[in-house]
């Protein structure tokens, strides 16, 4: 918003306005003219009352662990290659990791086994991903989060998916031109992507494609774009073999594949 607008300021970031209500996301997503501009907003979201106490409570008690970090404990925007080809879309940040670091799926075990698979299949700099400015960058690829901000045992209440589409549905298209496939990890994600594409005019299949792990789905209108999906890779699903590295990277490596295949 320009400068005397009236819109409310986050202090720690002159000139970026803060969302404070449902209709404040939609409107200031759809304004946002850039891929940063839109992360700037992300970043300082107030929408919804629930997670903005837990996350800021999580940043204050800590883990044991992680007494000495700072947490971030706001919103955690999207991030990645701006010329993206590939968009990973997962849940929402764990309360210990992206709240803590500032990045999506970085400083968590979940994180921990999805950069190793994004570093083999040639989608990532390096197999880890511990803290924000750590070199980790993403290759032609992008990370979002169907909800940006931790929720409590992470689980976000349809209010809050529904408050924070509009996030998503900016950054779809705005990464439009150049993306070919969106990677869904896990059902929640699954059942958040499909209503965004429909509002930005993909004919959608109805009904809806089920979601699976390798789950494949090609749009043609307006554009070619390819959606797949990939079971979460949480500490449950890889503890107990639900997801392997060999699958993820199935996933990843058709991704890639696909991304060149419908350029």
């Amino acid at each position: 918003m320009p400068p005397g607008s009236g819109w409310p300021e986050d202090p720690a970031t002159p000139g970026t306005p803060v969302a404070r209500t449902a209709a404040d996301v939609q409107m200031l997503a759809t304004a946002a003219g850039s891929l940063a501009e839109l992360a700037a907003r992300e970043s300082v979201c107030r929408a919804c009352e629930r997670l903005v106490q837990w996350r800021e409570q999580v940043a204050v008690t800590k883990r044991r662990s992680f007494q000495d970090d700072t947490y971030w404990g706001r919103p955690v925007p999207s991030w990645g290659d701006d010329e993206a080809s590939i968009l990973i879309l997962g849940l929402a940040p764990a309360a210990h990791g992206g709240n803590r670091t500032g990045r999506i799926f970085t400083g968590d075990r979940s994180g921990d086994v999805l950069f190793a698979s994004l570093w083999r299949c040639g989608l990532a700099v390096q197999p880890t991903s511990t803290a924000a400015g750590d070199g980790q960058r993403l290759v032609s690829a992008r990370m979002a989060a169907a909800v940006h901000c931790a929720p409590p045992g992470n689980k976000p209440e349809p209010a809050e998916r529904d408050a924070c589409a509009p996030w998503l549905e900016a950054e779809l298209n705005l990464l439009r031109p150049r993306l070919r496939v969106v990677v869904c990890l896990g059902h929640f994600a699954w059942q958040a992507l499909w209503p965004q594409l429909a509002r930005l005019g993909y004919a959608v299949p109805r009904p809806r494609p089920a979601f699976g792990h390798g789950a494949e789905v090609l749009l043609s209108s307006p554009a070619r774009i390819a959606v797949l999906g990939c079971y979460h890779p949480s500490q449950q699903n890889t503890f107990t073999g639900r997801v392997t590295d060999s699958m993820l990277d199935a996933v990843f490596c058709r991704a890639r594949e696909l991304s060149g295949a419908l350029s």
